[in-house]
C-alpha cells in the first residue's frame, strides 16, 4: 500500500462493504434505497457511501464512492449518487465527531415501531439495552436536500444517543466504528421485532420494574465487547460465503 492513509481507507471500505452484505443477508434492505456511511480519516469531511442503483448484495469495497458533506462525488464513478438520501447522514456526521459510521434502514419491524407514538418498550432484555437511550424525530416528509433546516432538528433529536427512531420512516444508528453501528442496528431491529410480536398477542404485557430495567441496561453498557466478537464472527461468515465483498 502506498500510504498508511490508503491502508485505513481500504480497511474502512472492506468493513463497510461487509456491513452492506450483512444487511442484505439479514433482510434489512429496501431494494436500492437507504444508506450506510463511514467517515474517512483526515481533516476533511469525506465519506464512503453506496452508489445509487446497486443492491446491497452487490456492494464491494471498490464500488463504494467517496462523497463530500453535501453528498457530491469526490471521485469518478459510473454510478449516480443520491445526495438527497445522504441528507440524514451528513447532518449527523457533521455534528457528532464520534459518529464515524451512520446506518439508516427501512425495515418492516422498524417502520411499524416508527408508526407508533412510543419508543422502544422494555419488554425483553434486548429491548432494555435501549431503555432511555433512543432519540425520536417527528416526521417531516421525505428527507431532501432542499430541507436543510431539518438537519438541525435531526441532530437535536438524536442528541447524545446512538440510536434514533425516525417517525413514520425508519431506524438509524451511529457508532465510532462500522462494527459498533452494525451491532446497534441489528439489536435495535431485534427490539422492534420483539415489541410488535409481543403487542400482536393481545395479552397484557409484563414490564419489569425500573430498577430491574436499569440494572439490565447497565450490564449492557458495561460490556467492553460492544459487538466486537459478533463482528469478527460475521466477517468470517462472509469470508466463507461471499468473499467477493472484499474486491
Amino acid at each position: 500500500m502506498p500510504t498508511s492513509m490508503a491502508v485505513s481507507e481500504q480497511a474502512l471500505r472492506v468493513d463497510l462493504a461487509a456491513a452492506y452484505r450483512l444487511m442484505a443477508h439479514f433482510g434489512m434492505t429496501d431494494l436500492v434505497y437507504t444508506h450506510l456511511s463511514v467517515r474517512l480519516p483526515g481533516p476533511d469531511h469525506v465519506y464512503l457511501v453506496n452508489p445509487y442503483g446497486l443492491l446491497f448484495e452487490e456492494i464491494t469495497a471498490s464500488s463504494l464512492v467517496r462523497v463530500d458533506a453535501d453528498g457530491l462525488p469526490r471521485q469518478e464513478t459510473a454510478w449516480p449518487i443520491n445526495p438527497a438520501g445522504f441528507v440524514i447522514h451528513s447532518a449527523i456526521h457533521r455534528s457528532r465527531s464520534d459518529a464515524a459510521c451512520v446506518m439508516h434502514t427501512h425495515t418492516v419491524p422498524g417502520m411499524v415501531v416508527a408508526a407508533q407514538d412510543t419508543n422502544i418498550l422494555p419488554l425483553n432484555q434486548i429491548n432494555m439495552e435501549f431503555y432511555g437511550s433512543v432519540g425520536f424525530h417527528p416526521y417531516e416528509g421525505i428527507a431532501a436536500d432542499d430541507n436543510l433546516s431539518e438537519r438541525e432538528r435531526l441532530v437535536r433529536d438524536l442528541g447524545p444517543y446512538n440510536a434514533l427512531i425516525l417517525q413514520n420512516h425508519g431506524l438509524l444508528t451511529v457508532g465510532s466504528t462500522v462494527a459498533h453501528a452494525f451491532y446497534r442496528m441489528y439489536y435495535l431491529e431485534q427490539a422492534c421485532r420483539i415489541q410488535i410480536a409481543a403487542q400482536a398477542t393481545g395479552v397484557t404485557l409484563h414490564v419489569p420494574s425500573e430498577t430491574q430495567i436499569l440494572r439490565a441496561k447497565k450490564q449492557f453498557d458495561d460490556d467492553p465487547d460492544q459487538g466486537r466478537l459478533i463482528w469478527q464472527a460475521l466477517r468470517r461468515k462472509l469470508d466463507r460465503e461471499q468473499p467477493d465483498y472484499r474486491n
